[in-house]
């Protein structure tokens, strides 16, 4: 899941990142509300941690913006303001969801899930394909039972698949993904981590699920 935070105080934002990143996320970070737009205009985003008071466009702004376009991706935004007018304000701009600062990273880990399961009501917490089960909760990954150690990219990676099971992805979608907006990853770079992940499925009993399509990309056998 991708995921951008816009937040200009630096040390929150890269803590937000750290901690998503943690989970499973593909997390991108822009520092104010017009570098902002631009990334949504270029990444496909499932949700976005936006701060209210931001230099150049601020939150209010930034959502409103987004609304206009047409965007229907999730926003939980963030804010040192607790009054009722500046939460009403947030929610009428289009906001989803409002999470006053200080807070928990647990808190606002659950109000993202719970927001990307209300823009995405397809996803459930626990994906399966054939014997292979990931519980996303958790962060837990068994084929038939057998528990598999993986790498946060590994991880990344298969989760990316079982969610579009039986459907040829190109490395370019993969990229987009499950890397950050920063990263200079490779096809090179995909297929060595899907290299990695195909033999830790099979280690785990598994069948070669993801199939290479030469010259196009990846499918995840379902």
């Amino acid at each position: 899941m991708r995921v951008l935070v816009v937040e200009d105080e630096r040390d929150l934002a890269s803590a937000i990142q750290e901690g998503l990143e943690r989970q499973g996320f593909a997390v991108d970070v822009a520092f104010d509300g017009e570098e902002g737009w631009r990334l949504t205009q270029v990444f496909p985003y499932e949700a976005i941690v936006l701060d209210r008071m931001l230099p150049v466009t601020d939150g209010i702004a930034l959502c409103r913006r987004l609304r206009q376009s047409g965007s229907g991706i999730g926003v939980l935004m963030l804010t040192a303001l607790d009054a009722v007018d500046d939460r009403v304000e947030g929610l009428n701009a289009g906001a989803d969801d409002y999470l006053v600062k200080p807070f928990e990273f647990k808190e606002l880990l659950a109000r993202l899930r719970a927001l990307t399961r209300r823009h995405a009501p397809i996803r459930l917490n626990r994906l399966q394909v054939r014997e292979l089960v990931v519980d996303l909760d958790g962060g837990t990954v068994e084929w038939a039972g057998n528990p598999m150690s993986l790498s946060r990219k590994e991880y990344m990676l298969l989760v990316y698949f079982m969610r579009h099971p039986g459907q040829l992805v190109t490395p370019e979608q993969i990229i987009e993904s499950a890397w950050d907006a920063e990263s200079d990853a490779s096809a090179d770079v995909v297929r060595t981590h899907l290299k990695n992940l195909r033999k830790k499925i099979e280690a785990a009993g598994g069948p070669p699920l993801i199939r290479t399509v030469h010259g196009m990309g990846y499918r995840l056998e379902s």
